[in-house]
């Protein structure tokens, strides 16, 4: 047993290590510099958040002519072998430096160079062309000094080396190539050498010279970043730039109002977000695997499918080209039987006028027969002659070829069908629709409305897509419904839930294929199921000023002579009459909701609840009132005129005029769905296009919003100790829609006295 379990061990073990073996020859790829597709040496990196050697960056500016830019002393580590200008001698024949020049070489790592002058300033933008996303990026006025080396890639690919065991030899970094294998490396110079380059850079007689040597080795690291402006350990990370900064950093003028944080915020939400993400792949390798599967099979099918399509085309130009042959034999035939036809005229015609030469035939038998003198014989001869003469006679003198020679009827006109064959190309997918929002709107129902771009190619049938917003995200992708095939331009979802946000898509569909989403827009839905109810016009003061549509969900307001009177005696005094228009139904318990339109011209308009026992017994058969300024709510509008009554009112109504809601002075109290930046009391509003009303019956609450954004304008208490009904209450001329069901006509329009009923 003891044997078995060995062996087991034993075989587990050499698995994991097969398996580590092979991560990290498919991490090769990784590690690869993107310039010289070799193992990074002293990578940097850029502003894209790409990497790139050191050496190959100073390569690539001097390519771009940036030289001098490519070995700035900031840059890490400082070390001879990022200096192209102090290698071997080998490299080339020159006079070597003196020591003393030597060390400041060693120091600062790059040299002067021909053209440019000490302490020159740099151009204030270096654009440096990464080789990874193949676009400019800026380095900003000291180029690669002001990049970080990543160390952490220098360490993982250190690692890599030593589990694969790549380039075992360690090279000469001073060497012209090919390098000789390093048999030395230096510390301090951060580097190794050859036993000729060591020499070299470590002469007799200077401070070098007392340099110890080691083993070489490529760990020629920093401890930690040092900032490449003040050369001092980063410890903050800037969120707002998106780079580590040192405690300098922070003080200066370039990061102030920034969000700074240290780096060990930044290290641990970095690293959170990295192992998060690292063990949801993990965690998803099944979906990995089958994604892979499907993608391999979608190149085998996108193979046959191109293949297809290549035979489909050929076969089509094929097609075309059979039946502009069939079509040239027909019409060379036309020209040909045309040809024949004139050739055969005109030659008749010939042989006409041949007969009238002089010589003739016909001539010399009319000579002939003038010479008879027997008159009944000439008669008889001369009369078929004389025909035949004067025909040729009149001929002669209205002379016209019998055919013409052009052929200009037979030209062909082909500029349509040359644009056609110069516009044959493949069939696109339709264009993204535009979503109409003047049209889209959520009640009862989801109303959407599209159309599809003007040089757009048709589409056969759309599919709409929807999800609510305001759930909780599940991992992964967001999960749309769909609704497919849709034929028109509009599409109706039943049964939303009541107080959502919906966002909603659409794309087209035609041979090609699926064409691109439209732009998502969102929609609310109303807080309460909506109740649907008719405009009952039995109560009120004045019925006869009073028109209700046929299908009872409009209503128009006459102003009749009291207004008039009001308006000519305004000073003294007058009696204004309060027309009323009640709902046909009356809410007993639950949540309910309904929205209406005024007409902005409306003169004054209250649009509310109220229980069905009180407003019967206000507005049933009552007189007209004294004072313009009179509420048919019994002093209650919106709970504003009396604070102190805890009694809650019988009637809760918002007042309109003139394209404005007036809000109480007692609605501070009230105004909870205002939000904090929402109006004040004693203030007046924008009239929305639409108002909704949400009567919550359990509660004793009726709130007031914009229908249309559903952004609460007033929320106010109501007695409901008994059945209330919606109430419409006119003093002048004014006009109330009901907003109608999404399922009825919603493109239906009825104009009342001017006012258009909603879509």
């Amino acid at each position: 047993m003891a044997e078995g379990e060995d062996m087991q061990t034993f075989t587990s073990i050499m698995d994991a290590l097969v398996r580590i073996s092979t991560s990290m020859k498919n991490m090769e790829k990784e590690l690869l510099c993107p310039v010289c597709q070799e193992m990074y040496k002293q990578p940097l990196v850029l502003p894209c958040t790409h990497n790139v050697c050191q050496a190959c960056a100073r390569e690539v500016l001097g390519q771009q002519g940036y030289i001098g830019h490519g070995g700035d002393p900031s840059s890490e580590p400082t070390s001879p072998a990022s200096t192209p200008s102090t290698r071997s001698p080998r490299l080339s024949r020159r006079t070597l430096p003196k020591p003393d020049r030597l060390d400041r070489l060693l120091k600062s790592g790059f040299g002067t160079y021909p053209g440019r002058k000490r302490g020159a300033l740099h151009p204030q933008v270096i654009m440096f062309p990464c080789p990874a996303c193949q676009g400019d990026v800026e380095l900003g006025e000291r180029g690669l000094a002001g990049l970080f080396r990543n160390l952490t890639l220098e360490r993982v690919v250190e690692r890599y080396r030593q589990s694969v065991s790549v380039g075992g030899a360690i090279l000469c970094q001073l060497c012209k190539p090919p390098p000789l294998e390093a048999t030395k490396g230096c510390t301090e110079c951060r580097a190794t050498f050859c036993n000729e380059c060591f020499k070299l850079f470590h002469p007799w007689g200077t401070q070098k010279a007392q340099h110890e040597p080691t083993l070489p080795t490529l760990s020629f690291r920093p401890k930690g970043l040092i900032c490449p402006d003040h050369k001092e350990e980063v410890t903050h990370y800037c969120k707002t730039c998106q780079r580590l900064v040192c405690q300098l950093c922070r003080v200066r003028r370039t990061h102030s109002g920034h969000k700074i944080t240290p780096v060990l915020s930044a290290y641990q939400a970095l690293k959170d977000k990295l192992t998060k993400s690292l063990t949801y792949i993990l965690g998803n390798q099944d979906t990995v695997q089958t994604q892979i599967c499907e993608l391999e099979e979608a190149v085998r099918h996108t193979e046959v499918s191109g293949q297809q399509a290549k035979e489909e085309v050929s076969q089509l130009v094929r097609g075309l080209g059979a039946v502009l042959e069939e079509k040239r034999a027909s019409l060379l035939q036309a020209i040909e039987e045309c040809q024949q036809e004139r050739l055969a005229r005109l030659s008749a015609q010939i042989q006409e006028h041949r007969s009238l030469l002089d010589g003739s035939g016909l001539v010399g038998y009319a000579q002939e027969v003038l010479k008879e003198t027997d008159q009944p014989c000439f008669v008889q001869a001369a009369k078929q002659l004389h025909n035949r003469i004067a025909r040729a006679t009149e001929a002669l003198q209205t002379f016209r070829p019998a055919a013409s020679s052009s052929f200009r009827h037979c030209q062909l006109d082909v500029g349509r069908e040359m644009k056609l064959l110069t516009e044959l190309n493949f069939l696109r997918a339709p264009e993204a629709p535009v979503i109409d929002t003047q049209r889209t709107f959520a009640y009862d129902q989801i109303f959407l409305c599209w159309r599809l771009p003007p040089h757009s190619p048709p589409a056969w049938h759309y599919t709409v897509e929807f999800r609510r917003t305001d759930v909780p995200a599940q991992p992964g992708p967001a999960r749309w419904q769909r609704r497919e095939e849709v034929r028109g331009t509009s599409a109706l979802l039943e049964n939303p839930d009541t107080g959502s946000v919906y966002v909603l898509r659409v794309r087209g569909c035609n041979k090609a294929g699926y064409g691109e989403y439209s732009e998502d827009v969102h929609l609310h839905t109303p807080p309460a199921p909506v109740l649907h109810f008719f405009l009952d016009g039995r109560w009120g003061a004045s019925r006869e000023r009073l028109a209700i549509s046929k299908d009872q969900r409009a209503v128009r307001s006459v102003p009749g002579l009291p207004l008039l009177l009001a308006a000519d005696r305004l000073l003294t005094g007058c009696h204004l009459s309060v027309d009323v228009v009640l709902g046909d139904v009356a809410v007993t318990q639950g949540r309910s909701y309904w929205a209406c339109a005024v007409d902005p011209a409306s003169y004054l308009v209250k649009v509310g609840v109220g229980l069905e026992s009180k407003l019967q017994e206000s507005f049933q058969g009552a007189p007209d009132v004294i004072s313009p300024r009179y509420d048919p709510d019994s002093g209650h509008d919106s709970g504003a005129e009396d604070a102190t009554v805890e009694a809650s009112p019988p009637f809760a109504f918002l007042t309109i005029g003139m394209g404005k809601i007036l809000l109480g002075s007692g609605a501070s109290s009230n105004t909870g769905l205002t939000g904090r930046d929402g109006p004040t009391a004693g203030c007046t509003v924008p009239l929305p296009p639409r108002l909704g009303i949400c009567l919550d019956y359990e509660r004793g609450r009726v709130s007031f919003l914009d229908a249309v954004s559903f952004r609460g304008l007033l929320e106010c208490p109501l007695d409901c100790s008994g059945p209330v009904c919606p109430a419409f209450c006119f003093i002048g001329g004014g006009a109330v829609q009901l907003q109608e069901p999404v399922g009825t006509k919603p493109e239906r329009k009825v104009t009342i006295g001017g006012f258009a009923k909603l879509d």
